[in-house]
């Protein structure tokens, strides 16, 4: 069987598989949905409520099954069409330049495939979150967020990727570290620069104001010798119901954000539960082994791209004729989708970790194991969270462990020191 040959049987059976075990998984996930009222939650989430959130649940999932399954289709069709080929032809026929005609590839693809992503936005934040009361964003937001997004894509992707073109096309053989090297100096520039430069383009943080709540905040980080470069609530309000916190930035702008709506729903011992969490990712260095893991993997990614780097067989299976360092940086990402797949999964499962371990110095360093737990319950029937997802779920996408897990350890947690005492 010829290599070109080959290649297309594996891009196509990598993308399938995928299609077809995110769908799995999808699928299981619903299944699961348990109908009985989980104990723990009984008084807190009215049975109608509970209700509504597993009719979100499915009417999430079945959205989402039907934009994997058009997405995957027009990929694939796109591939076996020969339009990454055409696309080819017509960069080369505007400039001989490979850094120029990479720009132009790569933005084209970019481009389209934001294009396409957008009807299915539209119909999620205006019909699917307006039907469950959740969105509060304007015609108007949401094309500035698109036209805002897409810039920012176009410019901070436009430089990442200049660079990586540029070394792969004069570095030689250590071209991919150098590549690596590149990529972990921008991400970090990225973060540490987002909460003074790219939040604030999609939102307004305005510093806690004085009272109760911030008092309440300071004695607790003044208790736990964390230095406050500032706490800040962040006007959510304008998109959506839905409440949320979280830790970013670096150095002297890493921010602690709340969201209104968060302030809104929760009384002061919760909200200072909650920030101790946020606290407790920095003083546990998660943030620091997240950024190590993602370099680690990377590094990888990279070492196994420069054995892809103008190989003629990966572009014939794409219909290109001739072979370039741009085509073959974007048609190794359809082949690095298993070991992405599971790159997401390890990262995931060390994520669920960091968030116990967060959970446990907010419920040891502040002592409100009730008044956190309150707010999870608040945060879980207020954002309609699925209460029972099956464990394919969990160990594929999720982020945060399920809250009646996280409930239990804190419980466990709160039953061990009274032994102690």
């Amino acid at each position: 069987m010829p290599m070109e040959q080959l290649y297309l049987i594996l891009v196509l059976g990598f993308l399938v598989g995928r299609y077809l075990l995110d769908t799995l998984v999808e699928w299981r996930n619903v299944r699961h949905v348990s109908t009985e009222l989980p104990r723990e939650f009984a008084g807190v989430y009215d049975p109608d409520k509970y209700r509504t959130s597993q009719r979100y649940l499915k009417e999430n999932t079945g959205f989402s099954v039907v934009k994997d399954t058009v997405s995957t289709v027009i990929i694939v069709a796109v591939i076996l069409c020969g339009g990454f080929g055409l696309l080819d032809r017509g960069v080369r026929a505007l400039t001989e330049n490979p850094l120029a005609a990479g720009l132009f590839f790569a933005g084209v693809v970019f481009l389209l495939s934001e294009v396409m992503s957008l009807p299915f936005r539209a119909y999620h934040t205006f019909v699917i979150e307006e039907k469950y009361g959740f969105n509060k964003t304007k015609v108007r937001t949401f094309i500035g967020d698109f036209v805002k997004e897409l810039f920012l894509g176009v410019v901070l992707g436009g430089m990442l990727f200049a660079g990586v073109l540029w070394f792969f096309l004069s570095a030689g053989a250590q071209a991919w570290l150098w590549c690596w090297a590149a990529v972990m100096v921008f991400q970090l520039f990225v973060t540490f620069i987002a909460p003074v430069v790219i939040l604030p383009l999609f939102n307004k943080f305005v510093p806690l104001p004085e009272g109760e709540l911030r008092n309440a905040i300071e004695e607790y980080a003044r208790s736990q010798d964390f230095r406050l470069q500032g706490v800040y609530t962040m006007d959510a309000s304008r998109r959506s119901t839905k409440s949320n916190a979280f830790f970013t930035g670096l150095g002297k702008y890493k921010r602690i954000a709340l969201f209104d709506t968060l302030i809104e729903k929760l009384n002061v011992p919760e909200l200072v539960s909650v920030l101790a969490h946020e606290v407790g990712h920095y003083k546990k260095k998660h943030i620091l082994k997240g950024i190590i893991l993602s370099a680690a993997t990377t590094g990888v990614m990279f070492y196994i791209l420069q054995f892809f780097i103008g190989n003629r067989d990966l572009a014939a299976a794409f219909g290109v004729e001739q072979a370039s360092v741009y085509a073959s940086i974007i048609f190794f990402g359809f082949l690095y989708t298993p070991l992405s797949v599971a790159c997401s999964i390890i990262a995931h499962t060390f994520s669920r970790r960091y968030e116990y371990e967060a959970d446990r110095f907010a419920a040891v360093t502040y002592g409100h194991e009730e008044d956190f737990i309150s707010a999870l319950k608040k945060l879980t029937v207020e954002n309609l969270s699925n209460l029972t997802p099956h464990p394919w779920k969990v160990r594929y996408s999720y982020s945060h462990p399920p809250v009646l897990n996280r409930i239990r350890a804190l419980r466990e947690l709160a039953a061990q020191q009274q032994k102690i005492t």
